[in-house]
């Protein structure tokens, strides 16, 4: 009888550190799945935001009988125009320190927003969208994408160049992770406060991590650039660019 239930414990005591190994291995993955379902949720809520008006609509009156048009966050919109146009003429100067690439253009709430989510990048050939965060902060890579601050803010517009990054695979969570399903000719969008930009993939490189010169304004051209890591669990040692280029746009209704 004793025997018995020595064999018994001894059994559970087995499951029980099976069990255990199989939820630590396994945890990584889980906690990624809820990592990547709460990223799509976050970029479905700002695509379904029901948001009202905002306090600093500007009316813009005309000469003609046409209807008074507006401008949600109007200032923001001008803020960040001119931020582009600064940018540009200076050289993207900044981009040489990483404080500056890191740190946000601009904090959102000081504008009437909510939160600090600007838009969505969708990227159909990966079955990806995600939530565009302004500046590479390490918290804002890890709840989606962020914009690289001394590029082009994503709101299109001639000699622009938006770098935005993401991390190629973090924490069980997928990411950028299958960046490499995107060939040329494939459609990249940005979801920002005003409409919807679409881009067209035109190259894909593979470069070193601090070679700037590939990440430049480049005249004459509307471009978004995807970054992440290369290769794949290497530690950055590389960096996997996709650049895109302006094909269409279209506007966003804000209720």
């Amino acid at each position: 009888m004793r025997r018995g239930k020595l064999r018994s414990l001894a059994l559970l005591l087995v499951l029980f550190l099976f069990a255990a190994g199989l939820a630590i291995f396994l945890y990584p993955y889980l906690r990624g799945a809820v990592v990547d379902k709460q990223i799509t949720m976050d970029a479905q809520g700002f695509l379904n935001r029901g948001e009202t008006k905002p306090a600093d609509d500007v009316i813009v009156s005309v000469d003609t009988p046409e209807p008074e048009e507006t401008r949600p966050y109007a200032a923001l919109w001008e803020d960040m125009n001119r931020y582009n146009e600064t940018i540009y003429t200076q050289g993207q100067a900044g981009l040489s320190c990483e404080y500056d690439y890191q740190k946000p253009s601009f904090t959102l709430t000081q504008y009437g927003l909510a939160d600090e989510v600007f838009g969505v990048i969708s990227i159909p050939a990966m079955e990806l969208e995600m939530p565009i965060f302004l500046g590479a902060t390490e918290q804002h890579m890890a709840d989606g994408t962020a914009h690289l601050s001394q590029t082009s803010l994503p709101i299109g517009g001639e000699n622009t160049n938006c770098v935005i990054a993401g991390h190629r695979g973090y924490n069980g969570a997928s990411y950028f992770r299958y960046i490499d399903k995107l060939k040329v000719g494939d459609l990249v969008s940005v979801t920002n406060l005003w409409e919807e930009l679409t881009y067209r993939v035109c190259e894909i490189k593979i470069i070193d991590p601090h070679d700037v010169t590939e990440i430049l304004i480049q005249p004459g051209r509307e471009l978004l650039t995807l970054l992440t890591c290369h290769p794949y669990a290497s530690g950055g040692r590389q960096r996997y660019v996709v650049y895109c280029e302006r094909v269409e746009s279209s506007p966003v209704s804000i209720p």
